[in-house]
């Protein structure tokens, strides 16, 4: 990939890594990091981008709304969305936000979040929601595709084996961490593509390189929270931020609910928290309409 400009900033760690962490705090930091920009070369594609910088697919598209996925051009100023509102809730173990198609691990010193894009269940093999924990883990591990799913193939004459042992065909990747929640899998890939989209059978798919650095922090027994937040309120300084993400239903498809009226009854139920503050509701409403998938200032003291 051709050199380019990084114009805005940098994170904890150089922009080529596919992780990004950031410390905590404290327990009432909300925000973290900083959006980036980086100038397009010729051959650059919103997919390589996100790869490279470490973002999903879904997110760079939603960070650049009006350039052309394939090719933006050279010299195009592309947004890197860095800069982002945590889930809402317990900040221990994994926490996987479907609506936002990224994970975040929070290591028990409670100092750091490490966060990741993640593929999600496509239409019909939709990814659960609610808790659970790491059940088994395993390096180099074979595939051993369900019924379901063979038959799935073999409808396109595709027909899979019983088993397919480690290697480059495997889709489970190079490491696997079983959930206790039926057969779901955070893990690999054999395929570049589909980072940060609806893609998988329900499993949770992570890039090699990314699921290679978060495998051997997570010890068997860390807690792991699926949830769907499309709406993401924070506090930065004197500001109150809203990230917006298209709503998924119970399905994990685009949900057709009143995203305005979702909005409101998020910030009716979170008054008493930002009683002080003034809100533009011209902003709400153009954030819920740009689902930028980036924090924007809403309001302030």
């Amino acid at each position: 990939m051709a050199v380019r400009t990084l114009l805005l900033g940098l994170l904890l760690v150089a922009p080529a890594l596919a992780a990004y962490e950031y410390p905590l705090d404290g327990p009432e930091q909300s925000v973290i990091g900083k959006a980036l920009s980086v100038q397009a070369v010729y051959e650059d594609t919103l997919a390589d981008l996100g790869e490279h910088y470490g973002f999903g697919y879904l997110e760079m598209l939603a960070a650049n709304p009006g350039l052309d996925p394939w090719l933006p051009g050279d010299g195009a100023h592309i947004t890197l969305p860095a800069e982002r509102i945590l889930p809402e809730g317990p900040r221990e173990g994994i926490v996987i936000n479907l609506p936002e198609y990224r994970l975040y691990y929070y290591p028990p010193e409670g100092d750091r979040v490490i966060t990741y894009p993640v593929g999600i269940g496509r239409e019909g093999w939709s990814s659960p929601l609610g808790d659970t924990q790491v059940a088994r883990k395993e390096a180099n591990p074979s595939w051993y595709p369900p019924q379901s799913i063979r038959d799935e193939h073999a409808a396109k004459g595709d027909f899979l084996p019983t088993v397919v042992p480690p290697g480059p065909d495997n889709p489970m990747g190079p490491f696997k961490m079983n959930l206790a929640m039926g057969a779901y899998v955070i893990h690999g890939t054999n395929k570049k593509f589909g980072i940060g989209m609806r893609v998988s059978h329900g499993c949770f798919r992570m890039r090699n390189e990314d699921v290679a650095a978060l495998f051997p922090l997570i010890p068997i027994g860390t807690p792991v929270r699926i949830v769907n937040q499309p709406y993401k309120l924070g506090l930065r300084n004197d500001e109150l931020l809203i990230e917006v993400h298209t709503p998924l239903d119970e399905h994990g498809m685009p949900s057709t609910i009143d995203r305005q009226a979702a909005v409101q009854q998020l910030l009716a139920e979170e008054a008493e928290r930002f009683i002080d503050l003034r809100l533009d509701w011209n902003r709400i409403r153009d954030a819920v309409f740009e689902e930028s998938g980036m924090p924007t200032a809403i309001g302030q003291r």
